[in-house]
């Protein structure tokens, strides 16, 4: 009977394990379908603000770096009338009032200050949007404080849940769903079906002839610029119930979008439609796979959250240049002298102000105490890394977006060096090694593109290294870095380490300033005006970009290891977005083309930050007021400019001289 009783108990064991094996499926089958959701109503606030990016970018070439702004005021403005007005009224009058401020703001912006900039080239437009993103910025910090707000859940049936597999899915992320499929229906017959849209399109197409035939491009481009703004701020408002209101949902979204855009085709909204769709579920689905191994190899997707959409943008641009569904772009016809113009060797009188200036800022340290020595450091490291970002830009005409990579491994590598007990000098080394094969292997892929494709290509690299990096704690500290990294007894003096950091920093400036004047410098600059006739007359136009990608890259590693020692410590932000655009902003408020104008922007830009940080809660706003009226005022930066002015006024001079009786 026993044995009769035990057989039974094995055969009801047996039994059970396909049931419980069955459960389980359905369980991760379930769990799998609701990440799967989730990601597609993330997709569809993805969607609306990439949709309206794509619009803007496709008519009027700006990659506005501030949409994400608008989707900030979105969200605030809802909150804001949803609070004011009780009930279910004040829900949807928020998210109609988010729109439309949105589209309000858009104007005012696209008709004081981008209708000036329209043929300016790319960086400027880029640099003065991200002027904007600092004073939007500070007016929600005077408006609305810096604390989160956390606005209602959605109306009636629509804050409720409905469950899938047992488990609840909220109803507001499946209206969030339809609302994104109906918004591309409504975007695809504006675009298709009405004589907006076959504006719109046909200045996507070919801004000029559109011109030549008639359209009003003001009116357009306001028009364009009103709507998207007001997809943007919409979007902001129907994540409302789902996130809270807060500061950092500008710069935190814009990257995303800006992958949306480019993967689906600069201009594409069909495109951005499917990118927003494919990059939100492959981060849902890293999440709901949570831990795979395969065989002895354990690998968490989870960690790839923060770097999915990256990942995807580089394989995508890798395989398909131009997008999923874009088209080689027709660039309109810019001031090119704003950021190139011939280069003349440095006169008599520039070399002795070089001079003078050297002498000057090597007997600084008598006169400064701590902090000034500790600012004037990090002026140096400034100056070589605009500098190095400058190189890239100007001689090798290239679009860098993701120059923080270089610095940050410079940085680490070097940190990382002195903590297994190298020397200085080898850890030093050591980070301008890892920066070097950075720029080697991402230089590599990233000359293959051109354009803001190439830009977004090394801000994805950027991306990359930041992620591993961020969540490496073994290794790197993870997100609280490193710790400990001091330069050796005879540099504990603050005096002493800024005179080794000016040194090392202004051996690297001027040897940039070397290679500009080289022969290599002049195939440089022959590539970059006309590559196709660069490479007729036998010059590899490929292989002398990617040389000057990797020297540029070199030498911003310099920097970061010189920063990591100045510091003591370092963390991951070194190689975050922010650091990218404070390099490109540096570069072109001194002015891209003069032989030194990147240092005097970094030591600009490094002074007025801190200074006004120490002065005033409002210092983006202020700061992003100066970069503004330098882009508006000033386009070649405030040395070329100046440059400028001379030139011209020399010219004057020199044909009143050959006038009859100007005293010849």
């Amino acid at each position: 009977m026993q044995d009769a009783g035990g057989l039974k108990g094995k055969l009801a064991g047996r039994n059970r394990r396909p049931a419980m094996r069955l459960d389980m499926l359905r369980s991760a089958m379930s769990a799998f379908l609701i990440q799967s959701l989730n990601g597609l109503a993330s997709a569809a606030s993805l969607f609306l603000v990439a949709a309206g990016l794509t619009l803007i970018f496709g008519v009027t070439r700006i990659v506005n770096f501030a949409h994400g702004s608008f989707y900030m005021l979105g969200v605030y403005i809802a909150w804001t009338v949803a609070e004011g007005v009780s009930g279910a009224g004040g829900f949807w009058a928020g998210l109609a009032a988010a729109a439309l401020v949105a589209a309000l703001v858009g104007v005012t912006v696209e008709t004081l200050i981008l209708r000036r900039i329209y043929q300016a080239p790319e960086l400027l437009q880029l640099t003065a949007t991200f002027a904007l993103v600092l004073i939007l910025k500070d007016v929600a910090l005077a408006v609305w404080g810096p604390e989160d707000r956390l606005g209602p859940r959605a109306p009636g049936v629509l804050g409720g849940a409905v469950e899938f597999g047992g488990r609840a899915f909220p109803v507001w992320d499946l209206c969030l769903i339809a609302i994104g499929v109906a918004m591309l229906g409504l975007l695809t017959w504006l675009t298709r079906r009405t004589r907006f849209g076959l504006l719109v399109r046909a200045a996507t197409e070919d801004r000029e002839m559109a011109a030549a035939l008639g359209v009003n491009e003001r009116w357009l481009f306001t028009g364009v610029f009103a709507l998207g703004s007001a997809l943007a701020g919409l979007a902001g408002a129907l994540q409302m119930p789902r996130e809270p209101a807060s500061l950092a949902l500008d710069l935190a979204l814009i990257a995303d979008v800006f992958v949306v855009v480019v993967i689906g085709g600069l201009g594409s909204i069909p495109g951005a439609f499917v990118a927003a769709v494919l990059v939100s579920l492959v981060k849902a689905w890293c999440i709901a796979l949570g831990q795979v191994s395969v065989g002895a190899l354990s690998l968490d997707l989870t960690k790839l959250t923060l770097v999915a959409e990256f990942l995807v943008m580089a394989a995508v641009l890798l395989v398909r240049p131009n997008g999923l569904f874009g088209r080689p772009l027709r660039h309109v016809p810019v001031d090119r002298e704003a950021l190139y113009e011939p280069r003349p060797a440095p006169s008599a009188r520039v070399l002795t102000g070089l001079a003078v200036a050297l002498a000057a800022v090597t007997v600084l340290p008598v006169v400064l105490d701590d902090y000034s020595a500790v600012l004037a450091t990090d002026m140096a490291v400034a100056a070589l890394f605009a500098t190095s970002l400058a190189f890239i830009i100007g001689p090798g005409g290239m679009g860098s977006f993701g120059h923080a990579a270089y610095f940050g491994l410079g940085a680490y590598g070097a940190a990382l060096a002195a903590q297994a007990g190298w020397s200085f000098g080898a850890a030093l080394a050591a980070g301008l090694a890892l920066a070097a094969l950075a720029a080697v292997l991402f230089g590599a892929l990233s000359v293959r593109l051109s354009g803001t494709y190439m830009a977004m290509l090394t801000l994805a690299f950027a991306q990359i290294v930041w992620s591993v990096v961020f969540q490496w704690d073994a290794v790197t500290g993870g997100s609280n870095g490193l710790t400990g990294v001091w330069p050796p007894e005879a540099l504990s003096d603050r005096n002493r380490f800024y005179l080794f950091a000016l040194a090392l920093c202004a051996a690297g400036v001027l040897l940039l300033a070397w290679l500009n004047l080289t022969p290599f410098g002049h195939a440089l600059r022959a590539v970059r005006d006309a590559r196709v006739k660069a490479e007729a007359i036998g010059l590899p136009a490929t292989r002398f970009t990617w040389a000057a990608f990797t020297v540029g890259g070199t030498l911003a590693g310099l920097a970061g290891a010189v920063y990591a020692f100045s510091k003591g410590s370092i963390s991951p932000d070194v190689l975050a977005i922010p650091r990218s655009v404070d390099a490109l902003v540096m570069v072109l408020l001194g002015g891209l083309n003069t032989l030194f104008g990147p240092v005097f922007g970094a030591v600009l830009f490094t002074w007025l930050a801190d200074g006004l940080a120490r002065t005033t809660e409002y210092w983006r706003a202020s700061l992003g007021i100066v970069i503004l009226a330098v882009v508006l005022s000033a386009p070649r930066g405030i040395m070329g400019t100046w440059g400028a002015w001379r030139a011209r006024r020399a010219r004057r001079a020199a044909r009143e001289g050959d006038m009859p009786g100007g005293g010849r």
